[in-house]
């Protein structure tokens, strides 16, 4: 069969002269309507209103032109069904065969500011989701165009043939179902409004960037999805890949926590993560010094990391990683230099990610996955004040342990619970981690591990607590690895034990209110 008949109907008229100047000379008729019929006859195209066509004037606005017995018999007729064209015979309908249809702009119309519910009431599209949906429906026969990308391939298949093939109108009528599905998803999420009590979470608008080689084990099979309107966003999905190998599941998943730890830094940060949490984090005026002084913070869990800095990358930090024989996974930043990213792809293994300017995100979501269902929160973006912080102890915090206890209390916010963070600023001014305890079953566990890990660099430290303290046992190992004043909520029933403790010590301690579990 060959294509005699179209129907165009677009919002947007990018390239639509073109081509149906090229189906005229095919000897294609094309049926239009409104703004559509009015631009191709400008054009001088010979167009049949579809107004003439079905005998019914277009009506109300245009709300009312292609929902008509005429239009949607000629796209759901089944061609080889005798009874079907019989009854389209009898009531004067013709075939058609090509359908040529993009929505209105709603989604465009909507994220205007201020934009009236009139206004956007009025680019909900009703007839042209009814005629694709139709076209679709009846891909063995019809071919339906909704993408403008596809305008070229369509119009080669007709010159070779006179038709399209099976395979190409199947992956059409494909994307109209996604497109309508998103489309009324738009429509959906915008009358129920943020605040409404009967929210709904659909994730059918996620996009599949790629098919990984496996999950977090090898005989997991696993995928990475995006969410399209978060484009302009800064984050792991949307930055670009500079070199190496695919990513890996974990590579994401740790690139994303180290990325977004490095967001909280004002100052020139670098940041050290291994199996989802920070194993060296350090901030300082000199950005070569941060990065150091993060990487000597545990070199031997940094081994096989994921490392995250908030300014471009230079040809001094790669010639380091070359002297000390660092093996990275990955390293994702705003920017490289040109030498140091020439440096870094002479690195076989190494994945080089960039995003561009950093931001943190204030509107996102955290989504947790569990067997039949999903968690849904709001991220947790919060940003600690000075004047926030209460002091609990006699012992009173001097300005450099509130700086201390800050940076500390960012790092906590980005390291699994149990969670408890040393932290000092050292004589060149560099503040670093001094001894990292993670994702203990029991808080002085995690004390415990901090102490050890940092060692003699732990001495003169602030610590910080992404919890209250259940007992004053954590205070106890704290004091006794040389750690000075401490962050933490507050809020447990023995806080008094908590502080009696510290003030046995002189530790100063300061309450910040504000929890930060992380699992």
């Amino acid at each position: 069969m060959s294509i005699k008949q179209a129907l165009i109907s677009v919002s947007d008229k990018t390239g639509i002269t073109e081509l149906a100047k090229e189906l005229q000379k095919l000897n294609i008729e094309i049926l239009s309507t409104g703004g559509t019929a009015k631009t191709l006859k400008d054009a001088g195209i010979k167009v049949i209103d579809v107004s003439d066509y079905t005998g019914f004037p277009e009506m109300m606005n245009g709300r009312v032109k292609t929902l008509h017995p005429k239009i949607h018999g000629g796209l759901l007729a089944l061609r080889n069904n005798k009874e079907h064209q019989k009854q389209a015979k009898e009531h004067g309908i013709t075939m058609i065969d090509l359908v040529i249809v993009n929505l209105y702009p709603f989604e465009q119309t909507i994220a205007k500011e201020g934009v009236a519910e009139e206004e956007a009431i009025e680019q909900i599209d009703i007839g042209g989701p009814s005629m694709l949906r139709s076209a679709a429906k009846n891909f063995q026969s019809v071919t339906v165009v909704t993408d403008i990308n596809d305008y070229e391939k369509l119009l080669t298949q007709i010159k070779e043939s006179g038709d399209t093939n099976l395979e190409f109108r199947r992956e059409l009528a494909l994307k109209v179902f996604e497109k309508t599905y998103r489309y009324d998803l738009a429509i959906s999420n915008y009358l129920r409004g943020e605040t409404s009590e009967n929210e709904r979470l659909d994730l059918g608008h996620y996009e599949k960037i790629m098919t990984l080689r496996y999950g977090e084990n090898p005989h997991q099979k696993a995928a990475f999805f995006r969410n399209p309107k978060n484009e302009e966003k800064c984050n792991v999905t949307n930055a670009k890949v500079l070199h190496g190998k695919q990513l890996s599941f974990n590579n994401i998943i740790d690139a994303d926590s180290a990325l977004e730890l490095v967001k909280e830094f004002e100052k020139p940060a670098a940041v050290f993560v291994k199996h989802n949490n920070p194993c060296g984090v350090a901030q300082s005026d000199d950005l070569q010094k941060a990065f150091e002084y993060a990487h000597q913070v545990d070199p031997m869990s940094a081994f096989g990391c994921i490392i995250a800095i908030n300014r471009p990358f230079t040809l001094e930090m790669a010639n380091y990683m070359n002297k000390e024989k660092m093996f990275a996974e990955l390293i994702i930043c705003p920017a490289f230099e040109k030498s140091a990213l020439e440096k870094l792809k002479t690195r076989e293994n190494i994945r080089l990610l960039e995003t561009g300017p950093l931001s943190i995100d204030f509107k996102r979501r955290d989504l947790k996955k569990v067997a039949g269902g999903i968690l849904v929160q709001n991220a947790n973006t919060y940003q600690l004040k000075k004047e926030e912080l209460k002091t609990v102890t006699n012992a009173k915090a001097n300005e450099t342990q509130i700086e201390e206890m800050m940076f500390a209390f960012k790092v906590c916010k980005h390291t699994k619970s149990n969670a408890i963070i040393f932290a000092k600023k050292l004589e060149n001014g560099v503040i670093v981690t001094t001894g990292i305890g993670a994702g203990q079953m029991s808080r002085v566990d995690s004390t415990m591990i901090a102490k050890h890990k940092g060692g003699k660099n732990v001495p003169g430290s602030v610590m910080a607590s992404d919890a209250f303290f259940p007992f004053p046992d954590s205070i106890e190992v704290a004091n006794e690895a040389g750690i000075k004043a401490i962050i933490e909520p507050g809020g447990s029933i023995r806080d008094d034990l908590v502080i009696a403790k510290a003030n046995e010590y002189g530790i100063a301690m300061v309450f910040s209110g504000i929890r930060c579990f992380k699992h």
